[in-house]
């Protein structure tokens, strides 16, 4: 596969664009549906009042079909009267209780996980994160000389990971003066970051993005988050390619959706799409139980028959584990197939 060189992306206005977009994307549902046709749907339909905002880039928007109220990138992002449901958990993963420093999670051996911001380019409805006490919970604070601390305390950390909110939401000053700091703990070798972005504004992977990444000691993993192949266009995939071409491994994690992805021919189309674009299919979760998201659950019967038909079309490298996130378990749980 022919790599695209860093220079593709040097242009002036790229290094600016992605802030700019961050700053402009949509947070009204009335605009949101006016820009694709279906304003009849805000009568009774749509949540205007929640607490866990909208907010889209039009990047992402600008992929929906006009008109089409079941469109599956509009799906994810949508507040509907749905959500008002209080069954559910606030904290479906645990995330709070495995919390030793503010802000940094340790569940599983050998890696530690830092919340870094509480920002996002897009709020997925779903999201397992949504009730995250933020105000109270970030590494990047007066915590930091805490969390680091702990870090270089705990020499069967190997691997950090960096989480939110979405870490590529902070500038790469922060970034690249965070990844150094972390390069001071010797028994530290992997950096995995966890994001959206790649997806949802390809604009944020900037020159200097890949340069700190490049010059990095450490062995990077970008996990990314796909749903469905119609959120991977031209620019993602030219993003992509770009952090391949300086050696990042690149997995991408998916979440079985209602409505959205929950059939053979959807997960088949994204699994050929990543592949496309370099990335390795790594896991397709099982939904978190978070309180406002449960209308998006698949059942464990369903979703073991949806793999089990992905091995008859896939080879075995494109298909993702399935697997769910069980509160107090050192790892994520494995589901096994029918």
């Amino acid at each position: 596969m022919h790599a695209l060189p860093i220079t593709a992306f040097s242009s002036t206005s790229i290094k600016c664009e992605w802030k700019k977009q961050l700053a402009e994307a949509i947070s009204s549902p009335a605009e949101l549906l006016r820009q694709l046709e279906l304003e009849h749907l805000l009568t009774d339909q749509i949540e205007t009042n929640s607490s866990f905002r909208l907010r889209v880039p039009q990047s992402y928007v600008d992929k929906m079909k006009k008109g089409d109220a079941s469109d599956p990138l509009l799906l994810q992002i949508l507040p509907t009267m749905a959500e008002n449901e209080l069954t559910g958990d606030i904290d479906p993963v645990g995330d709070l209780n495995a919390m030793p420093s503010s802000g940094l999670l340790h569940k599983y051996h050998g890696r530690a996980l830092i919340i870094t911001t509480a920002a996002c380019a897009i709020h997925c409805r779903y999201c397992f994160r949504r009730h995250f006490p933020y105000s109270d919970a970030q590494a990047l604070s007066s915590q930091w000389p805490a969390t680091l601390g702990y870090l270089r305390q705990h020499t069967d950390i190997k691997e950090v990971i960096l989480s939110g909110g979405d870490p590529l939401v902070l500038d790469d000053t922060k970034l690249a003066a965070l990844c150094r700091e972390l390069e001071t703990i010797p028994h530290i070798k992997w950096l995995r970051i966890h994001t959206r972005l790649p997806v949802v504004l390809p604009a944020r992977i900037t020159p200097a993005l890949l340069a700190w990444m490049k010059a990095s000691r450490f062995r990077i993993t970008m996990v990314i988050h796909a749903n469905h192949a119609n959120e991977l266009g031209a620019d993602e995939i030219r993003a992509l390619k770009a952090l391949q071409s300086i050696n990042i491994t690149l997995l991408n994690q998916s979440v079985l959706l209602r409505k959205i992805n929950d059939n053979t021919s959807t997960l088949i189309d994204l699994s050929h799409r990543l592949h496309d674009a370099g990335v390795l299919p790594y896991y397709l979760h099982l939904l978190d139980q978070v309180q406002g998201g449960l209308h998006f659950d698949v059942n464990r019967e369903n979703a073991c028959q949806l793999i089990d038909n992905m091995r008859d079309k896939l080879p075995g490298y494109l298909i993702p584990r399935l697997v769910i996130e069980e509160k107090g378990k050192s790892s994520k749980t494995a589901i096994s197939y029918i």
